[in-house]
């Protein structure tokens, strides 16, 4: 027994020092791979930030098909917002993923942001760790299921170099594979990378998500329960985000033209809306977002107007991620909806932020992680609550199709379970969900109102 308690221990230990080493390798080139990749779309956005809106405008169709010819060119599997290929590797090819990919999605990402795609750059950074990840599983000769801990530990590096919250990230690398399930085995590899692209990130001096600190309120019951509904309100517009980019891919998918081709069209598109709503829903909109976390006035549809802008960017063939618009529809949506129940505009666009990213990507201890870091430990009540009344409500699909669901958010619903999102089809409800209420309807029997003076006949002799 003895004998066997130390082997135990042994091979433990052992592989907490080898996926320190495998992690820390990985970390540290999905940092220089995000920073260098950071500093180019740093490079590109500030050069057009600086023409006039026509010009701009000119630049959409060019981007759009240019994004789309370098994709499908050289590397197909680059298409997409980034981290939802990466899931799609994991989870069918073992993590194996395509060297070129790294470089190809990294220019593609640049060229549809420089041009004023609606899109963020998280998710090319979680492909470009998670592309670089699998290189290194290459040269090393690992298994696949190495090879598959390894990728995975690029996606949580990917977003920690964005989002410089190594924590948070470490938990969304290892909670967005699944819908409703952590994937425990990889959580130490995990922080390990995340911590590391985070030190590593550094050195390249790009600016990191900027949020103010937030001074809230202690809590009550009301705004607890208040913090409760606001998250079920987010629940329901990540739902409206996540059928949007549905739809308006599937639409733009009809389109009888070369992917190239339709991607000019969407950035065609993109133009007359701007000119209807406002160049500030185009590229990142960080101008936007710091305006509704500094207490700004928001307009109040400026969160549909980015789910629609983001929707026909990335539906089309833009490339790019789709949390930084995920936090541009939450921070605005709260700013708008908080002051209604009586909470501070503030307040409630972190929240919202948060809020959105749990119900859109069915990721509620991740996001709540996530705004601890960047917000302080004041607001983690509000955004516990908050996030998982948003990933309560928002239903079992995700803005990640390849995501797998492993709950059932209700027993009342028959949902497969062990499925992409993607498969999830129209809701039907369990069977045996409605028999209570037939039961109690059983028993409840219809009595006939008597008349005034009548009652029962009298018994006959």
């Amino acid at each position: 027994m003895r004998d066997r308690t130390w082997l135990e221990e042994a091979v433990l230990l052992g592989s907490i020092v080898k996926w320190a080493v495998l992690a820390t390798l990985a970390g540290a080139a999905a940092g220089i791979g995000s920073g260098l990749f950071l500093k180019g779309v740093a490079y590109g956005t500030e050069s057009t930030a600086a023409l006039a809106l026509p010009y701009r405008l000119v630049l959409l169709p060019a981007a759009g098909w240019l994004t789309a010819w370098l994709i499908h060119r050289f590397a197909p599997e680059a298409a997409g917002h980034g981290t939802e290929a990466v899931i799609t590797a994991v989870h069918r090819r073992q993590g194996a993923i395509d060297p070129k990919v790294v470089p190809v999605k990294a220019l593609a990402t640049i060229v549809s942001l420089t041009g004023g795609g609606s899109a963020g750059k998280e998710g090319p950074c979680a492909q470009v760790g998670s592309g670089l990840a699998a290189l290194i599983a290459r040269v090393l000769r690992l298994g696949p299921d190495d090879r598959r801990r390894l990728v995975i530990c690029g996606i949580s590096a990917g977003f920690t170099a964005v989002f410089g919250t190594p924590v948070g990230g470490a938990i969304f690398g290892v909670e967005v594979l699944f819908g409703g399930a952590i994937a425990y085995e990889v959580l130490f590899p995990s922080m390990v990378a995340g911590f590391t692209a985070y030190q590593t990130v550094q050195w390249f001096r790009v600016e990191a998500l900027q949020v103010p600190a937030l001074a809230v309120p202690n809590l009550t019951e009301p705004l607890f329960v208040k913090a409760i509904v606001l998250g079920a309100l987010f629940g329901l517009i990540a739902r409206l985000f996540i059928e949007a980019m549905e739809r308006i891919h599937r639409l733009f998918e009809r389109l009888p033209v070369s992917p190239p081709l339709r991607a000019a069209a969407g950035g065609a598109v993109l133009a007359v809306l701007a000119l209807v709503a406002g160049s500030e829903y185009l590229g990142l909109g960080t101008d936007m977002l710091d305006r509704a976390l500094a207490g700004g006035a928001v307009a109040a549809l400026a969160f549909a107007w980015k789910i629609l802008f983001t929707s026909v960017t990335l539906g089309s063939g833009f490339s790019g991620g789709v949390l930084m618009p995920v936090f541009f529809v939450g921070a605005s949506a709260g700013s708008v909806l908080a002051p209604l129940f009586g909470i501070d505009s503030v307040v409630g666009a972190a929240v919202g932020m948060m809020a959105v990213l749990a119900g859109a990507t069915n990721t509620p201890i991740a996001s709540a992680v996530i705004g601890l870091e960047l917000f302080g430990p004041g607001i983690g009540l509000y955004l516990a609550a908050a996030c998982i009344a948003s990933f309560a409500v928002a239903g079992h699909r995700s803005i990640y199709p390849s995501q797998v669901l492993k709950v059932r958010k209700s027993p009342a619903l028959a949902i497969p379970l062990g499925r992409p999102a993607a498969e999830v089809g129209p809701v039907r409800l369990a069977p045996g969900t409605l028999r209570p209420v037939a039961r109690l309807l059983r028993r409840v029997r219809y009595q006939p109102r008597q008349r005034p003076g009548e009652g029962r006949p009298a018994h006959r002799a």
